[in-house]
């Protein structure tokens, strides 16, 4: 058994004995019958069950550089197991008195985090999805009838959620860079009937940074409101605060001037899925929330998390699993989180300048945070597309397998970057790898070898 694997037994059965503990002070009593399982059937399943997990790729291993997985730290798992067997429910304050209070901590650990000062109104969220959802309501009700604009990189929530909002959503180019065109956003401002303008900070294609701190003059000229979705990239604000910041500062620090805020610890959080949080910088948004629930709202005079959420039901359990993990790994630049998101930037980093010295593979772009873009270094589009998904699938059926994803490109943005490459193609795919995992800064140097002897023997 590794240590690793040894850590997480321990710490998933101490999570085990405190629920017991628990449970040992209100006494004893018989279970019912119908919730016993039979033993052979129970044993049937949980084999056929054993074969069915087998189906999913090592997400835990560095060789998996493919898409934005990684499992929970085992910190979290604890806390998430000790709370899931308790099972509260945080919508309202006598579902789940113990884990609301870790979540209003863990909000304003969040909240400061960004650098937003108090009085501020936020809360979790089963994803980002759902985040980002109400900030985009929250918005509407604040300038009913007006646009909504967004990037052509940003992530594609946005557009659908305002579908199911009735909001109207303008959708603006993105620079080869993958970042918003403020130009665009701004002719759109002119335009007039503009209410709100989402910013993205750190894309799900190449984790693109959009200059926030450029787009406040936006507020200032046109009242919109201005919502930021860092729900990728929220994080690397504990990079940016470093002594010596391996991300461009600026963008960050502009996120506390905003409106609103998206940011999923269930990505560099550390976090189980789901867990997501919105946070408004004026607290008076809460009354767009206010509603009347007299068989839910009854052992408290305090403000229960379900009147300031969407959502209803929540899991308790995301709540108690991040704090639980903000306490063993905070927010800091120097300690704690900072480090684990600093390892995967120098890694990025390491990588890129790696690929820039290739003749196999090609730099796509360079990389912002820690998502690396490259392909086989061909002469046409076409060609690069082929390449890319067979270089994809043959690392992963290797003997010694390397997972990465891919990710389509448009030509304009193509022939911008990659000037020398034929345009035969009106898209091409390239292969996109995510070093969220602090292992992968070790293993750079094989993924790389890995990589370029599987595109060099295609």
């Amino acid at each position: 058994m590794s240590d690793r694997t040894s850590d997480r037994a321990q710490l998933l059965s101490s999570a085990e004995a405190l629920v017991a503990a628990w449970e040992s002070r209100f006494g004893s009593f018989e279970p019912h019958p119908a919730t016993i399982p039979e033993p052979a059937r129970l044993e049937r399943a949980w084999q056929a069950f054993a074969v069915r997990m087998e189906d999913h790729y090592p997400f835990f291993h560095p060789s998996y550089a493919g898409q934005m997985l990684k499992p929970p730290n085992a910190v979290a798992a604890a806390g998430y197991l000790a709370a899931m067997l308790i099972n509260p429910n945080n919508h309202a304050l006598d579902g789940g008195p113990g884990t609301s209070a870790l979540e209003v901590e863990v909000v304003e650990q969040l909240a400061t985090m960004f650098g937003l000062r108090a009085p501020f109104l936020g809360h979790l969220t089963s994803s980002g999805t759902i985040a980002n959802l109400e900030a985009l309501w929250v918005a509407r009700e604040l300038h009913p009838g007006r646009r909504v604009i967004y990037g052509e990189a940003a992530h594609y929530t946005h557009g659908r959620m305002c579908g199911v909002l009735g909001v109207e959503a303008t959708r603006v180019p993105a620079g080869p860079d993958g970042r918003i065109d403020l130009d665009a956003v701004e002719s759109e401002c002119r335009r007039g009937n503009v209410g709100t303008v989402v910013l993205t900070l750190g894309s799900t294609g190449v984790g693109a940074v959009d200059r926030v701190e450029q787009a406040l003059s936006l507020r200032e000229r046109y009242g919109v409101r201005l919502h930021v979705d860092a729900a990728y990239g929220g994080f690397f604000k504990l990079v940016a605060d470093a002594a010596e910041p391996l991300v461009d500062p600026a963008p960050f620090a502009a996120v506390s001037r905003c409106d609103s805020v998206v940011v999923d610890p269930h990505k560099h959080g550390l976090q189980p899925y789901g867990c997501g949080a919105v946070l408004f910088a004026d607290p008076a948004v809460g009354r767009i929330y206010k509603h009347e629930s007299p068989y839910t709202y009854f052992t408290s005079e305090e403000l229960h998390l379900g009147e300031i959420s969407l959502e209803c039901s929540r899991a308790g359990a995301a709540a108690a699993a991040l704090w639980l993990t903000l306490q063993v790994f905070p927010l800091l630049p120097q300690s704690g989180l900072g480090p684990m998101l600093a390892a995967g930037r120098r890694a990025a980093l390491e990588w890129s300048d790696r690929l820039a010295g290739s003749e196999t593979l090609t730099l796509h772009l360079r990389p912002e945070l820690d998502i690396i873009t490259c392909f086989p270094s061909a002469v046409s589009m076409s060609e690069i597309d082929l390449r890319s998904a067979t270089v994809m699938r043959a690392g992963m059926a290797a003997d010694d397998p390397i997972y990465l994803s891919l990710l389509g490109v448009d030509r304009r943005t193509f022939t911008t970057l990659h000037d020398a490459v034929l345009a035969d193609a009106p898209m091409a795919r390239v292969l996109r790898s995510v070093l969220m995992k602090p292992e992968h800064e070790l293993h750079v140097e094989r993924l790389h070898a890995r990589l370029e002897a599987i595109a060099g023997s295609g």
